[in-house]
């Protein structure tokens, strides 16, 4: 039976988890607008969509360090009102602005993101996994509200600029209930080891997570950046592209939720791993490739294929740990690293579109890199975990 504490901490969860992709998904179906109306190039908007992603990463590795000195809770809480702040400054008629905004906010979700995975590992131990799960829908819901929600909020507040303005109100009320809801944790703040991290990197199973986690997002953020993008080169309205993409987003609460019970039914994850990695790649063939009758099928398949990996990636992250603390650690190390591999993704969709290359290229070198991930998913999946009881850290079969 779950406490009065727990029930809270889990609706909270929720409730950031939902703010962690509209900044991020919100921009692509309105990415052919931006280059009419703000003469953004093909390049320049691959900068666009590649910037939230690169600060998520490069900030991601600072929020072990923001718990420590601030509290976990009280750094969850700045960082939202980042997120905020980044929202409403992108859509101010600015110079500018519209990187610097979408800068913030990547830098935002960096910090949001680490630090939830662990105060899930802290409040909830045993069922760890499982709340990843439902933490992974949130994204997911978010992500597909962000798709599915920009081009109508354009149509009915007039602009762009506030429609994507619009999603800091989402933002503001998570931060009022994180901030005046969340539990009183004060003497159980997460704690960083000063040499946690060269210590991680000294470990080959760190690498395989993060690798995993970079190659995955990457082709996640190709999706939020440019899906829409790619479906109006194959003939699709803006409208259509968008809800396309929404409704592929959709579908990732799915197997965001149901990835983890999947992966518990043995302590080896790599059955799990490839099964969404197939229909990952699948769901790209039948979108990018296959004939446009194959549409919602693909977008089924994608949508379940990318909910479920990245769920499974934020998993390892609980699953590969003995202990909260750990947990942290690995989170900072491997999200960081992880994104700003996955931020060259968009930026070389980017480059690949203004150089003229069809859909169905850039499909097949993402269902390259699918492969590539499957490679990982054999390692990183298996059933080891980082241990440092014994002082020292170590690799232990579990």
């Amino acid at each position: 039976m779950l406490s009065r504490r727990s029930v809270t901490f889990i609706l909270l969860m929720v409730a950031v988890g939902l703010n962690l992709r509209p900044a991020l998904s919100s921009v692509a179906p309105l990415l052919a607008r931006l280059q009419e109306t703000a003469g953004l190039s093909p390049a320049a908007a691959g900068v666009l969509t590649t910037l939230p992603v690169l600060f998520l990463g490069l900030s991601a590795p600072l929020a072990p360090l923001l718990a420590q000195r601030l509290g976990s809770e009280r750094a969850l809480s700045a960082a939202l009102l980042l997120l905020a702040a980044g929202l409403i400054l992108r859509g101010l008629p600015l110079p500018g602005v519209l990187f610097i905004g979408s800068a913030m906010a990547g830098g935002a979700i960096g910090i949001s993101g680490t630090l939830l995975p662990a105060l899930v590992k802290r409040e909830l131990p045993e069922s760890a996994d499982l709340l990843t799960g439902l933490y992974t829908m949130a994204l997911c819901l978010g992500g597909a509200l962000g798709a599915g929600l920009s081009v109508p909020l354009t149509l009915w507040l007039g602009s762009w600029q506030a429609s994507l303005m619009s999603w800091s109100l989402l933002a503001l009320l998570a931060l009022a209930l994180w901030h005046f809801q969340m539990p009183n944790t004060r003497t159980r703040t997460l704690q960083a080891a000063p040499t946690g991290l060269f210590r991680l990197l000294s470990k080959p199973l760190t690498w395989q997570v993060m690798l995993f986690m970079g190659i995955q997002s990457s082709m996640a953020y190709i999706v939020f950046g440019w899906l829409p993008t790619l479906l109006l080169d194959r003939g699709y309205d803006e409208a259509s592209a968008g809800w396309t993409m929404a409704v592929s987003i959709m579908c990732q609460l799915v197997s965001a939720l149901g990835a983890p019970w999947l992966a518990r039914l043995g302590r080896d994850q790599r059955p799990a791993l490839l099964l969404v990695l197939l229909s990952t790649a699948t769901g790209l063939w039948m979108l990018l490739v296959a004939p446009l009758a194959w549409k919602w099928p693909g977008a089924i398949l994608l949508g379940l294929g990318q909910g479920g990996s990245f769920s499974l990636a934020l998993t390892l992250l609980v699953l590969r740990t003995s202990n909260s603390r750990l947990a942290g650690q690995l989170s900072g190390l491997v999200q960081g690293g992880g994104y700003v591999i996955a931020a060259l993704g968009p930026f070389g969709v980017g480059l690949l579109l203004q150089a003229g290359v069809h859909a169905d290229y850039i499909a097949w070198l993402l269902i390259a890199l699918v492969g590539i991930c499957c490679g990982l998913a054999l390692l990183a999946g298996r059933n080891h975990r980082l241990d440092d009881q014994d002082s020292t850290l170590q690799v232990h079969r579990y």
